[in-house]
């Protein structure tokens, strides 16, 4: 009986392994749908619409062509396109943060200038 119970084990862990495995539908690269949606989300959240439209636009078109890879469930291609998605949304957030903070510079040198013209007249 002891020998059965050895015997049984390994066959019923194995039988379920394999149960499991095929009973599990691969859910494709998820995580990094997510990821990207939320970097494409960011970049829209600091102007990239207004500052960066063309990468903005190139993260949602392959973003698009990702969430259209995970319908058909080539998943490969879902990532490959996601990650390219993402590198274009971190693209546009920089791009439009770096063109904010330059108009944001020349409206204080625009001030600066402003002020000391006010001086100006005033020492005269």
């Amino acid at each position: 009986m002891d020998n059965f119970r050895k015997l049984l084990s390994p066959g019923v862990l194995l039988a379920a392994l394999l149960t499991f495995g095929c009973a599990t539908k691969d859910q494709g690269p998820v995580a990094q749908m997510a990821t990207t949606r939320a970097a494409v989300n960011q970049a829209e959240s600091v102007d990239a619409r207004t500052y960066a439209p063309l990468e903005l636009k190139s993260a949602q078109e392959k973003l698009a062509s990702a969430e259209s890879a995970m319908q058909a469930e080539n998943f490969t291609e879902a990532r490959r396109l996601a990650e390219r998605a993402e590198a274009d949304a971190k693209l546009a957030e920089a791009k439009a943060q770096s063109q904010k903070s330059l108009a944001a510079v020349d409206q204080l040198n625009e001030s600066i200038q402003t002020l000391r013209q006010e001086l100006e007249r005033r020492t005269q």
